[in-house]
Protein backbone atom coordinates (compact mmCIF):
# COMPACT_ATOMS: atom_id res chain seq x y z
CA UNK A 1 0.00 0.00 0.00
CA UNK A 2 1.37 3.39 -1.02
CA UNK A 3 1.20 6.01 1.77
CA UNK A 4 0.62 9.58 0.58
CA UNK A 5 1.97 12.72 2.23
CA UNK A 6 -1.60 13.63 3.18
CA UNK A 7 -2.04 10.30 4.95
CA UNK A 8 1.27 10.76 6.78
CA UNK A 9 0.12 14.19 7.92
CA UNK A 10 -3.19 12.81 9.13
CA UNK A 11 -1.51 9.95 10.98
CA UNK A 12 0.98 12.35 12.57
CA UNK A 13 -1.81 14.64 13.74
CA UNK A 14 -3.71 11.66 15.15
CA UNK A 15 -0.61 10.42 16.97
CA UNK A 16 0.01 13.86 18.43
CA UNK A 17 -3.57 14.07 19.64
CA UNK A 18 -3.41 10.60 21.26
CA UNK A 19 -0.15 11.53 22.98
CA UNK A 20 -1.71 14.75 24.24
CA UNK A 21 -4.93 13.16 25.50
CA UNK A 22 -2.99 10.33 27.15
CA UNK A 23 -1.47 12.90 29.47
CA UNK A 24 -4.86 13.40 31.10
CA UNK A 25 -4.44 10.06 32.85
CA UNK A 26 -1.08 11.00 34.30
CA UNK A 27 -0.54 12.68 37.65
CA UNK A 28 1.31 15.95 38.05
CA UNK A 29 0.33 17.43 34.67
CA UNK A 30 -1.79 20.26 33.31
CA UNK A 31 -3.10 20.58 29.75
CA UNK A 32 -3.17 23.99 28.11
CA UNK A 33 -5.10 24.97 24.99
CA UNK A 34 -3.43 28.12 23.72
CA UNK A 35 -4.01 30.81 21.11
CA UNK A 36 -0.61 32.21 22.06
CA UNK A 37 2.46 30.95 20.24
CA UNK A 38 4.25 28.19 22.23
CA UNK A 39 7.60 30.01 22.14
CA UNK A 40 6.03 33.05 23.84
CA UNK A 41 4.73 31.09 26.80
CA UNK A 42 7.50 28.48 27.11
CA UNK A 43 9.62 30.51 29.58
CA UNK A 44 6.56 30.90 31.80
CA UNK A 45 5.69 27.24 31.74
CA UNK A 46 9.30 26.20 32.32
CA UNK A 47 9.36 28.39 35.45
CA UNK A 48 6.06 26.89 36.62
CA UNK A 49 7.36 23.33 36.21
CA UNK A 50 10.59 24.21 38.00
CA UNK A 51 8.64 25.62 40.96
CA UNK A 52 5.91 22.98 41.21
CA UNK A 53 7.16 19.86 39.46
CA UNK A 54 3.96 19.85 37.40
CA UNK A 55 4.47 19.06 33.71
CA UNK A 56 2.72 21.29 31.17
CA UNK A 57 1.33 20.07 27.86
CA UNK A 58 0.44 22.71 25.27
CA UNK A 59 -1.89 22.36 22.31
CA UNK A 60 -1.49 25.44 20.11
CA UNK A 61 -4.37 26.42 17.85
CA UNK A 62 -4.37 29.63 15.81
CA UNK A 63 -8.10 29.23 15.18
CA UNK A 64 -11.00 27.01 16.20
CA UNK A 65 -9.92 26.58 19.82
CA UNK A 66 -13.41 27.02 21.26
CA UNK A 67 -14.95 24.78 18.62
CA UNK A 68 -12.36 22.11 19.42
CA UNK A 69 -13.27 22.10 23.12
CA UNK A 70 -16.99 22.04 22.30
CA UNK A 71 -16.51 19.04 20.02
CA UNK A 72 -14.53 17.18 22.69
CA UNK A 73 -17.34 17.72 25.19
CA UNK A 74 -17.10 16.24 28.67
CA UNK A 75 -13.99 14.26 27.68
CA UNK A 76 -11.98 17.33 26.70
CA UNK A 77 -8.42 17.20 28.07
CA UNK A 78 -8.27 21.01 28.28
CA UNK A 79 -7.50 22.34 31.76
CA UNK A 80 -6.53 25.96 31.08
CA UNK A 81 -7.28 28.19 28.10
CA UNK A 82 -4.71 30.88 27.21
CA UNK A 83 -5.65 33.50 24.67
CA UNK A 84 -5.38 37.11 23.59
CA UNK A 85 -8.09 39.76 23.28
CA UNK A 86 -11.22 40.22 25.34
CA UNK A 87 -13.32 38.99 22.40
CA UNK A 88 -11.80 35.51 22.51
CA UNK A 89 -12.16 35.30 26.27
CA UNK A 90 -15.82 36.30 26.15
CA UNK A 91 -16.32 33.97 23.19
CA UNK A 92 -15.08 31.08 25.33
CA UNK A 93 -17.35 32.10 28.19
CA UNK A 94 -20.40 32.54 25.95
CA UNK A 95 -19.74 29.17 24.30
CA UNK A 96 -19.87 27.46 27.69
CA UNK A 97 -16.34 26.02 27.61
CA UNK A 98 -15.17 27.80 30.79
CA UNK A 99 -16.13 27.47 34.42
CA UNK A 100 -16.22 30.20 37.08
CA UNK A 101 -13.36 30.36 39.55
CA UNK A 102 -13.40 32.37 42.74
CA UNK A 103 -9.84 32.42 44.02
CA UNK A 104 -8.50 34.84 46.61
CA UNK A 105 -4.91 34.67 45.39
CA UNK A 106 -5.79 35.44 41.78
CA UNK A 107 -8.31 38.14 42.70
CA UNK A 108 -5.69 39.77 44.93
CA UNK A 109 -3.21 39.97 42.05
CA UNK A 110 -5.53 40.94 39.19
CA UNK A 111 -7.51 44.21 39.42
CA UNK A 112 -11.28 43.78 39.15
CA UNK A 113 -11.60 45.59 35.80
CA UNK A 114 -9.22 43.03 34.26
CA UNK A 115 -11.33 39.99 35.16
CA UNK A 116 -14.80 38.63 34.55
CA UNK A 117 -17.13 39.49 37.45
CA UNK A 118 -18.16 35.82 37.65
CA UNK A 119 -14.57 34.51 37.41
CA UNK A 120 -14.86 32.96 33.94
CA UNK A 121 -11.74 34.70 32.66
CA UNK A 122 -8.78 36.71 33.98
CA UNK A 123 -6.42 39.17 32.30
CA UNK A 124 -2.69 38.44 32.48
CA UNK A 125 -1.08 41.26 30.51
CA UNK A 126 -2.34 44.41 28.82
CA UNK A 127 -1.42 46.20 25.63
CA UNK A 128 -2.33 49.76 24.76
CA UNK A 129 -4.16 50.59 21.53
CA UNK A 130 -1.87 53.50 20.89
CA UNK A 131 -1.13 55.95 18.09
CA UNK A 132 2.03 55.48 16.05
CA UNK A 133 3.20 58.95 14.96
CA UNK A 134 5.93 59.95 12.53
CA UNK A 135 8.93 61.34 14.41
CA UNK A 136 9.74 63.41 11.34
CA UNK A 137 6.34 64.86 10.47
CA UNK A 138 4.31 64.99 13.70
CA UNK A 139 5.47 67.61 16.21
CA UNK A 140 2.93 67.03 18.98
CA UNK A 141 3.53 64.48 21.72
CA UNK A 142 0.00 64.00 22.98
CA UNK A 143 -3.27 63.14 21.30
CA UNK A 144 -6.77 61.82 21.94
CA UNK A 145 -8.74 59.18 20.08
CA UNK A 146 -11.35 61.86 19.45
CA UNK A 147 -8.75 64.01 17.67
CA UNK A 148 -8.17 61.32 15.05
CA UNK A 149 -11.44 62.46 13.46
CA UNK A 150 -10.28 66.10 13.25
CA UNK A 151 -10.11 67.22 9.58
CA UNK A 152 -6.56 68.49 10.16
CA UNK A 153 -5.47 64.85 9.84
CA UNK A 154 -7.28 64.30 6.53
CA UNK A 155 -5.35 61.85 4.37
CA UNK A 156 -2.79 61.25 7.11
CA UNK A 157 -4.11 58.24 9.08
CA UNK A 158 -3.59 54.52 8.45
CA UNK A 159 -5.22 51.54 10.17
CA UNK A 160 -5.75 47.86 9.66
CA UNK A 161 -9.19 46.40 8.86
CA UNK A 162 -11.91 48.07 10.90
CA UNK A 163 -13.43 44.69 11.72
CA UNK A 164 -10.24 43.34 13.25
CA UNK A 165 -10.71 42.54 16.91
CA UNK A 166 -8.06 45.08 17.97
CA UNK A 167 -9.99 47.92 16.35
CA UNK A 168 -13.39 46.60 17.37
CA UNK A 169 -12.23 46.69 20.99
CA UNK A 170 -11.27 50.35 20.67
CA UNK A 171 -14.48 51.26 18.85
CA UNK A 172 -16.50 49.42 21.50
CA UNK A 173 -14.77 51.47 24.20
CA UNK A 174 -15.74 54.65 22.34
CA UNK A 175 -19.39 53.51 22.41
CA UNK A 176 -19.09 52.85 26.15
CA UNK A 177 -17.75 56.37 26.72
CA UNK A 178 -19.72 58.42 24.18
CA UNK A 179 -22.74 56.40 23.09
CA UNK A 180 -23.55 54.86 19.72
CA UNK A 181 -24.61 58.04 17.88
CA UNK A 182 -21.49 60.04 18.78
CA UNK A 183 -19.25 57.09 18.00
CA UNK A 184 -20.82 56.80 14.55
CA UNK A 185 -19.96 60.45 13.86
CA UNK A 186 -16.43 59.92 15.14
CA UNK A 187 -15.92 56.75 13.11
CA UNK A 188 -17.13 58.54 9.98
CA UNK A 189 -14.61 61.32 10.63
CA UNK A 190 -11.83 58.82 11.18
CA UNK A 191 -12.75 57.03 7.95
CA UNK A 192 -12.53 60.31 6.04
CA UNK A 193 -9.08 60.98 7.47
CA UNK A 194 -7.68 57.69 6.20
CA UNK A 195 -4.86 57.89 3.67
CA UNK A 196 -6.02 54.65 2.03
CA UNK A 197 -8.31 51.69 2.53
CA UNK A 198 -7.55 49.83 5.77
CA UNK A 199 -5.24 46.87 5.21
CA UNK A 200 -2.33 44.91 6.63
CA UNK A 201 -1.43 44.37 10.26
CA UNK A 202 -0.19 46.78 12.92
CA UNK A 203 3.43 46.42 11.80
CA UNK A 204 2.34 47.37 8.28
CA UNK A 205 1.00 50.66 9.66
CA UNK A 206 4.45 51.47 11.04
CA UNK A 207 5.92 50.53 7.66
CA UNK A 208 3.46 52.91 5.94
CA UNK A 209 4.56 55.77 8.21
CA UNK A 210 8.22 54.96 7.46
CA UNK A 211 7.37 55.05 3.73
CA UNK A 212 5.62 58.43 4.05
CA UNK A 213 2.17 57.05 3.18
CA UNK A 214 0.65 58.45 6.38
CA UNK A 215 1.66 60.32 9.53
CA UNK A 216 -0.47 58.59 12.17
CA UNK A 217 -1.70 55.03 12.67
CA UNK A 218 -3.49 52.92 15.24
CA UNK A 219 -1.43 50.04 16.58
CA UNK A 220 -0.85 47.90 19.64
CA UNK A 221 2.02 49.00 21.85
CA UNK A 222 3.71 45.59 22.01
CA UNK A 223 4.36 45.47 18.25
CA UNK A 224 6.82 48.32 18.68
CA UNK A 225 8.88 46.19 21.06
CA UNK A 226 8.70 43.21 18.72
CA UNK A 227 9.87 45.35 15.79
CA UNK A 228 12.69 47.06 17.70
CA UNK A 229 14.14 43.67 18.71
CA UNK A 230 13.52 41.78 15.47
CA UNK A 231 16.88 40.34 14.43
CA UNK A 232 15.41 38.07 11.74
CA UNK A 233 13.82 40.97 9.83
CA UNK A 234 16.01 43.98 10.66
CA UNK A 235 14.02 46.25 8.33
CA UNK A 236 11.34 46.24 11.01
CA UNK A 237 13.77 48.05 13.31
CA UNK A 238 13.77 50.88 10.78
CA UNK A 239 9.97 51.02 10.77
CA UNK A 240 9.86 51.17 14.55
CA UNK A 241 12.62 53.78 14.72
CA UNK A 242 10.60 56.05 12.41
CA UNK A 243 7.69 56.29 14.86
CA UNK A 244 7.01 57.52 18.35
CA UNK A 245 4.34 56.04 20.60
CA UNK A 246 1.58 58.41 21.67
CA UNK A 247 -0.73 57.29 24.46
CA UNK A 248 -4.16 58.71 23.62
CA UNK A 249 -6.23 60.45 26.30
CA UNK A 250 -3.34 60.41 28.77
CA UNK A 251 -4.63 63.67 30.26
CA UNK A 252 -8.18 62.44 30.85
CA UNK A 253 -9.69 58.94 30.93
CA UNK A 254 -6.58 57.07 29.79
CA UNK A 255 -5.56 54.83 26.91
CA UNK A 256 -7.71 51.92 25.77
CA UNK A 257 -6.10 48.62 26.70
CA UNK A 258 -6.85 45.04 25.77
CA UNK A 259 -5.58 41.89 27.40
CA UNK A 260 -4.10 38.48 27.08
CA UNK A 261 -5.82 36.17 29.51
CA UNK A 262 -6.65 32.79 30.92
CA UNK A 263 -9.70 30.74 31.80
CA UNK A 264 -10.39 27.49 33.62
CA UNK A 265 -11.80 24.97 31.14
CA UNK A 266 -15.28 23.67 31.90
CA UNK A 267 -14.34 20.00 32.23
CA UNK A 268 -10.74 20.40 33.42
CA UNK A 269 -9.59 16.87 34.33
CA UNK A 270 -6.61 18.24 36.27
CA UNK A 271 -8.48 21.06 37.99
CA UNK A 272 -6.22 21.32 41.04
CA UNK A 273 -3.11 21.65 38.87
CA UNK A 274 -4.94 24.06 36.56
CA UNK A 275 -5.69 26.36 39.48
CA UNK A 276 -2.05 26.17 40.61
CA UNK A 277 -0.97 27.25 37.14
CA UNK A 278 -3.47 30.12 37.09
CA UNK A 279 -2.29 31.29 40.52
CA UNK A 280 1.30 31.15 39.30
CA UNK A 281 0.54 33.13 36.13
CA UNK A 282 -1.09 35.95 38.09
CA UNK A 283 1.78 36.30 40.58
CA UNK A 284 5.02 38.29 40.51
CA UNK A 285 7.62 36.05 38.85
CA UNK A 286 5.36 35.00 35.99
CA UNK A 287 4.08 38.52 35.46
CA UNK A 288 7.65 39.73 35.02
CA UNK A 289 8.60 36.91 32.65
CA UNK A 290 5.45 37.35 30.57
CA UNK A 291 5.90 41.10 30.28
CA UNK A 292 9.56 40.72 29.23
CA UNK A 293 8.69 38.04 26.68
CA UNK A 294 5.80 39.72 24.87
CA UNK A 295 6.50 43.46 25.49
CA UNK A 296 3.16 43.91 27.23
CA UNK A 297 2.23 45.44 30.56
CA UNK A 298 1.72 43.16 33.57
CA UNK A 299 -1.70 43.39 35.20
CA UNK A 300 -0.17 42.91 38.65
CA UNK A 301 0.16 46.52 39.87
CA UNK A 302 3.51 45.92 41.58
CA UNK A 303 5.15 44.28 38.52
CA UNK A 304 7.31 46.33 36.16
CA UNK A 305 7.20 46.29 32.35
CA UNK A 306 10.34 45.57 30.36
CA UNK A 307 12.96 48.27 29.76
CA UNK A 308 11.96 48.41 26.09
CA UNK A 309 8.34 49.10 27.02
CA UNK A 310 9.38 51.66 29.63
CA UNK A 311 11.17 53.55 26.87
CA UNK A 312 7.81 54.29 25.21
CA UNK A 313 6.85 56.40 28.23
CA UNK A 314 4.26 55.86 30.97
CA UNK A 315 0.80 54.54 30.16
CA UNK A 316 -2.36 55.56 31.98
CA UNK A 317 -4.80 52.72 31.24
CA UNK A 318 -8.49 53.42 30.79
CA UNK A 319 -10.16 51.74 33.78
CA UNK A 320 -13.36 51.01 31.88
CA UNK A 321 -14.21 47.38 32.76
CA UNK A 322 -13.40 45.08 29.88
CA UNK A 323 -16.76 43.42 30.38
CA UNK A 324 -18.35 46.73 29.33
CA UNK A 325 -16.22 46.80 26.20
CA UNK A 326 -17.17 43.22 25.38
CA UNK A 327 -20.85 44.14 25.68
CA UNK A 328 -20.45 46.78 22.94
CA UNK A 329 -18.44 44.77 20.43
CA UNK A 330 -21.44 43.77 18.32
CA UNK A 331 -22.59 47.39 18.04
CA UNK A 332 -19.06 48.44 17.12
CA UNK A 333 -18.90 45.86 14.35
CA UNK A 334 -22.24 47.03 13.00
CA UNK A 335 -21.04 50.65 12.96
CA UNK A 336 -17.93 49.71 10.98
CA UNK A 337 -20.16 48.33 8.24
CA UNK A 338 -22.71 51.14 8.53
CA UNK A 339 -20.19 53.92 7.88
CA UNK A 340 -18.33 51.91 5.22
CA UNK A 341 -15.09 52.16 7.18
CA UNK A 342 -13.25 49.53 5.18
CA UNK A 343 -14.08 51.34 1.93
CA UNK A 344 -11.70 54.09 3.01
CA UNK A 345 -12.16 57.88 2.68
CA UNK A 346 -15.33 58.96 0.89
CA UNK A 347 -15.02 62.74 0.66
Amino acid sequence: MRVSKAMIGTLSAAAAFLAFTASVRADGEVNIYSYRQPDLIKPLLDAFTKETGITTNVLFLDKGLVERIQAEGANSPADVILTVDISRLTEAKDAGVTQPLVNEEINKDIPAHFRDPAGNWFGLTTRGRVVYASKERVAQNDITYEELADPKWKGKVCTRDGQHSYNIGLFASMIAHHGEAETEKWLTGLRNNLAKKPDGGDRDQAKAIFAGECDLALGNSYYVGLMLTNEKEPQQKEWASAIKVLFPNAKDRGTHVNISGMALAKNAPNKENAIKLMEFLSAGEAQKIYAEQVFEYPVLPSAEPSEVVKSFGPIKPDTLPLADIAANRKKASELVDKVGYNDGPQD
